[in-house]
């Protein structure tokens, strides 16, 4: 099986900076505020002195699983309360609600822009191809948009992508707070218009009630976490129901697919592995597989902090 490797990096860019990293900790720069939180990725020395790193508005006590809200001229110039209750930032025309959360989250996960730029591309390379008659311009609505299915789906990074490239997208995700922030980043997005289902489900109880009622996707996008629990409590094992999922996803793709893409953030997993679990859809649909790893560039050195796994199968 043919495959090429890769390391995606997100950049700088106006509402998002990796200032420093190391000494497992990480500081971030989103829109006009900077954040401390732990990252155990940073398994090397920092490059600011512990001075720099005290200029932030806010650090997670990974002890007490709760932020801290630093008192100093720095953060009395800004608005503490839009710090506290949530403020956003956009990566290009993605627009996201960030607020500091009990797990050290803020709502977004910076090293997934190169997935979305490819999402958008992706699809607006495909629908290029889309040949109308100028006798018929009223083509069939499904062959200009594509359908796409966004599993555990959280904030909804990947599927404003969709959106925003003119796709149809099915999101699911177990928790109702998530698909409520989801919705908020469509609508800053100016999407919430497009054509998009919110789904609060179990994403394997699903899809099999997608598999019952015939129903096709022309991509399908995951990030499978390690352990979760479904709307109604079900419990997620990737160990146990990763390959399980597979397999039923590759029953519910269109004839001829766009694209498959799996996220990864569980500890101890390659992206090999993703790799290796998409080789039945390679079989079936030839194409291409990309595979690597996620990172984040920090602005003064370059230096990369890896941030998860990625595989992604696409028709060339």
């Amino acid at each position: 099986m043919k495959y090429k490797t890769l390391i995606l990096k997100t950049q700088e860019s106006p509402d998002y900076e990796l200032i420093d990293s190391g000494n497992g900790e990480k500081l971030e720069r989103y829109g006009k505020y900077i954040l401390r939180r732990p990252d155990p990725q940073a398994l090397w020395n920092k490059n600011l002195s512990e001075d720099e790193w005290k200029n932030n508005d806010a650090v997670f006590d990974n002890e007490r699983k709760s932020w801290k809200f630093t008192q100093n001229d720095f953060t009395r110039n800004r608005d503490s309360s839009s710090l506290r209750d949530g403020w956003q930032i956009a990566f290009d025309d993605l627009k996201f609600n960030i607020k500091p959360t009990a797990f050290k989250h803020t709502g977004v996960f910076p090293e997934q822009s190169s997935n979305w730029s490819w999402i958008i591309s992706n699809i607006k390379n495909q629908k290029s191809k889309i040949k109308i008659p100028d006798f018929n311009l009223t083509a069939n609505s499904s062959q200009l948009k594509p359908k796409i299915l966004n599993l555990f789906g959280y904030t909804g990074g990947a599927t404003l992508a969709g959106l925003s490239a003119g796709a149809e997208v099915t999101h699911v995700d177990g928790s109702k707070s998530a698909i409520t922030w989801a919705k908020e980043n469509a609508e800053l997005s100016g999407l919430s218009t497009k054509p998009v289902r919110w789904i609060i489900d179990d994403a394997r109880k699903f899809v099999m009630r997608e598999i019952k009622r015939e129903v096709k996707y022309d991509a399908i996008m995951m990030d499978p976490p390690s352990f979760g629990r479904g709307g109604k409590g079900e419990i997620w094992k990737i160990e146990d129901d990763f390959l399980k999922l597979l397999d039923d996803c590759s029953k519910i793709l269109s004839d001829n697919p766009l694209f498959f893409i799996i996220n990864g953030y569980a500890s101890g997993y390659s992206s090999v592995a993703y790799m290796n679990a998409l080789e039945p859809i390679v079989k079936k649909f030839g194409g291409e597989i990309e595979i690597g790893e996620l990172t984040i560039e920090e602005s003064k050195t370059g230096r990369l902090l890896p941030c998860g796994i990625f595989a992604r199968w696409y028709k060339n």
